[in-house]
């Protein structure tokens, strides 16, 4: 494995734990879902990086998937994709700028969407290791 792709395993993980340590405040639903969101985009672009790609500049996880597709085949949620994608900067700003289309995550959705990006991490860490 490439340096560069462990580095951003590693981030991919602290921000699994974030998002662990944050399902403990059912208020921070939607920090568990931003944090949900960069686990998977760290993890994508790590896949880019050990494929011999340079990750774009673009937080969109369906975009990243995109550039991985014709590569390396990865067994994802593409609603769950998309899902985290509405979230990325509206989980960190008011209702009035989104967040998902009918406001703050629930607790339920936020334990989902924590669960997706902990699954994710296990197939990549496996795939990789």
């Amino acid at each position: 494995m490439k340096a560069i792709t462990r580095e951003w395993l590693a981030r991919a993980s602290e921000d699994l734990n974030a998002a662990e340590l944050l399902l403990t405040h059912p208020d921070l639903t939607n920090m568990v879902t931003f944090h949900a969101q960069q686990v998977v985009e760290k993890l994508l672009k790590a896949l880019l990086e050990e494929t011999g790609q340079s990750p774009v500049r673009t937080h969109s996880l369906t975009r990243l998937y995109g550039l991985l597709e014709p590569h390396i085949l990865i067994d994802v949620d593409h609603d769950m994709l998309d899902r985290l994608d509405a979230v990325y900067i509206e989980a960190r700003y008011p209702g009035e700028m989104g967040l998902l289309p009918y406001g703050k995550p629930t607790l339920a959705e936020a334990k989902g969407f924590y669960e997706f990006a902990r699954q994710f991490y296990q197939q990549i860490w496996d795939r990789l290791d």
